[in-house]
């Protein structure tokens, strides 16, 4: 019998420099990615029951929360494995990227 995972995520892009987010922004880095990835947990933690759920908030600075890093680069580790080219390790954060900053 084969274990069938389901992965589910959610992007959001979060203002750094927000009224809602600047003075916290302005003494941590990371602070309205960190705060957007809480608010998303929370808001689908009834998904934790059937899904692996992990919120990726990157800051329109370019922050990036760790949660999302890291399920980044599982998924190229992944694809590594899969593909046998180690530049997948590079190629998803850097398509990634660009999709982000032209808003697709």
């Amino acid at each position: 019998m084969a274990l069938c995972i389901i992965l589910a995520w959610n992007i959001t892009v979060p203002d750094t420099y927000a009224d809602a987010h600047v003075s916290n922004t302005a003494m941590e880095t990371g602070a309205a990615a960190s705060l957007a990835a809480t608010k998303k947990t929370n808001k689908y933690s009834q998904l934790s029951a059937t899904h692996i759920f992990t919120p990726e908030a990157i800051e329109t600075a370019g922050i990036w929360h760790h949660q999302a890093v890291e399920l980044v680069q599982e998924l190229e580790r992944r694809a590594t494995i899969i593909t046998g080219d180690s530049r997948e390790t590079t190629h998803l954060f850097q398509q990634l990227s660009v999709d982000l900053q032209k808003g697709n």
